[in-house]
């Protein structure tokens, strides 16, 4: 097993990639009494298309997380109860590129470890089961779909993207998720849930050997397939313009959104990543010029804010919120993205957004869901998320500039909007 220091944050890890392809994460947190463990396989509510030996599959929007859901049954009851019996707190998430199932505990660790490792990679489905949880799944997708900031986030991505999957919702739709039997779930297990496909990633004062031992001892030792994925062949283009739909709300609401080209392999994401989160700091942030002008003429309140995401084959930076003139706003971000790109950025304004995002990095270092969730992104996209010092290092100020410049136009611009029922936009 290989251990990496990294002085500069002041972190050790031991990493080991087994026999079946399985890569071990140890994160070591001498003295602390809480150990958690996250064990997470690279598939998600994206990767509906994929070719495994040599055949194209195509399964049903929320497939994976209907998968996820099931995962905790056991031919003995529940997972749950085992954790519970054991002190544990357990859960599991399933996002666009991943699924992850995890625990926390302060006592019995190999034990619960030895739980988790088990039911994940040893499923059990019976067609009653399945068709129960249909319905429990189908109430899920409802009260969501009922929720004002996801329906205008999934418009927004639905205007961005024509065919990247990324525009889907996860847990798919009541329609998609009939679909779904034993033996799909079954197939996409044998396919994704392969060891080669996987990661576990341990934090807190814990034996690596421990880990290992128990590693080696329950799961296949089998690799598993390779998988091609399809995630769609997508334009620099926005899909459309702009999209509004009306809900049960009293303030109209939007998401303005500028398509990104995707960046390359490997560490080239994790920079890309932190360039455009500096980006939304410096252009909207609470503490910029613009968000400051915004808020003071009524255009915005305490309910604005965005981001910047990478999916796979998918970039966009987004903002929005409550707000009675969008347009306005969406024109106010562009017009300050094009000055900052064509002016440069003020210098003590930039170091200070670069000091607080640096520091945001660093104390999420103290979390341990932080820690473990980071490690198998990372993994799975190719980068290690600890020299995240050394990716600061190379960022300059001239890199946000062209960012800014080059993405917050109105040619990678959508928009989606939400106005109160019965009201015109």
């Amino acid at each position: 097993m290989t251990e990496t220091s990294y002085p500069r944050i002041g972190e050790t890890v031991r990493r080991e990639t087994l026999e079946n392809g399985l890569h071990v994460c140890v994160v070591q947190k001498p003295g602390y009494c809480r150990r958690y463990a996250f064990f997470a396989t690279r598939y998600g509510g994206m990767d509906r298309r994929f070719r495994l030996g040599g055949v194209w599959h195509d399964t049903p929007a929320g497939i994976a997380h209907y998968l996820e859901h099931k995962m905790f049954d056991t031919e003995d009851g529940s997972a749950m109860q085992q954790f519970s019996q054991n002190g544990a707190e357990p859960n599991a998430f399933t996002a666009n590129a991943m699924t992850a199932y995890y625990f926390d505990c302060t006592e019995h660790f190999e034990e619960n470890l030895r739980i988790l490792l088990s039911f994940v990679s040893k499923p059990y489905f019976t067609q009653e089961s399945v068709d129960k949880e249909r319905g429990i799944i189908a109430q899920e997708i409802r009260m969501t779909e009922d929720t004002p900031d996801w329906r205008v986030y999934k418009n927004l991505l639905g205007c961005l993207y024509r065919a990247n999957p990324a525009r889907l919702p996860i847990a798919g739709t009541v329609e998609s998720i009939a679909e779904i039997t034993p033996e799909t779930l079954y197939a996409c297990h044998r396919a994704f849930y392969a060891p080669s496909n996987m990661m576990l990633c341990v934090v807190g004062d814990v034996e690596a050997e421990t880990v290992l031992a128990a590693a080696r001892e329950i799961l296949p030792p089998e690799r598993g397939e390779a998988i091609e994925r399809d995630y769609g062949d997508e334009s620099g283009e926005v899909n459309e313009r702009s999209v509004t739909c009306q809900m049960e709300i009293a303030t109209p609401q939007f998401l303005v959104g500028f398509k990104c080209p995707v960046s390359g392999e490997g560490e080239e994401q994790l920079r890309q990543s932190l360039i455009g989160e500096l980006a939304c700091d410096i252009l909207f942030g609470d503490s910029s010029p613009l968000y400051m002008r915004l808020y003071d003429e009524g255009l915005i309140n305490g309910s604005f804010g965005g981001d910047f995401d990478q999916l796979p084959g998918a970039a966009y930076l987004y903002a929005g919120g409550e707000c009675k003139e969008p347009e306005r706003v969406a024109h106010a971000l562009m017009d300050e993205a094009a000055r900052l790109g064509a002016e440069g950025v003020d210098e003590a304004f930039y170091r200070q957004i670069l000091r607080a995002n640096f520091g945001a990095s660093l104390r999420s270092l103290g979390s341990f869901e932080n820690v473990a969730s980071g490690m198998a992104d990372g993994w799975f996209r190719g980068f290690d998320p600890y020299r995240f010092p050394e990716v600061y290092d190379s960022i300059r100020r001239e890199d946000v500039e062209a960012f800014l410049r080059e993405n917050v136009t109105d040619a990678r611009r959508a928009m989606s909007m939400l106005t109160p029922r019965g009201k015109k936009a």
